[in-house]
């Protein structure tokens, strides 16, 4: 059983060229990037998800632990995938995610998940997002 480290009690998520995400036994999310411009996407998504936290967003994840040695973040869960949802719905929520200061980039319904225990959409996977302008980096708007 896989020597005994924990990624052997981990449930695979996603497996790319881009990123490995599996998620623990405790629930915990574990990411590491990997492949073109790892570091830059790495990066950028450690602080779009500190920005959105500073903001009080409610439905992205929060991040608990940086390892920029290893290109990894673990960050809370978000629920599960969601693999129908109404196209409007969809823009509403990537469209919510604006008033918080951040444009996701990415609006495909495989960065959309369900979060079961409040009944809530949440949206993942920030790597390609971007803070808009007119958001200072202590998370007010200017």
């Amino acid at each position: 059983m896989g020597g005994g480290h924990s990624p052997s009690l981990m449930q695979e998520l996603k497996d790319t060229l881009r990123a490995s995400v599996r998620m623990g036994y405790d629930g915990r999310v574990h990411k590491i990037f990997r492949g073109p411009k790892a570091e830059e996407r790495f990066t950028n998504e450690v602080r779009i998800l500190r920005h959105l936290e500073a903001m009080n967003c409610p439905f992205v994840p929060r991040l608990l632990e940086v390892h920029p040695e290893s290109l990894k973040i673990v960050t809370t869960s978000c629920g599960s995938r969601v693999d129908h949802l109404d196209d409007d719905r969809r823009r509403e929520l990537f469209a919510e995610l604006e008033t918080y200061g951040v444009r996701h980039d990415d609006p495909e319904m495989r960065n959309v998940t369900y979060r079961q225990s409040d009944g809530r959409f949440c949206l993942i996977d920030f790597e390609f997002a971007e803070i808009l302008p007119g958001f200072e980096k202590n998370g007010t708007q200017t």
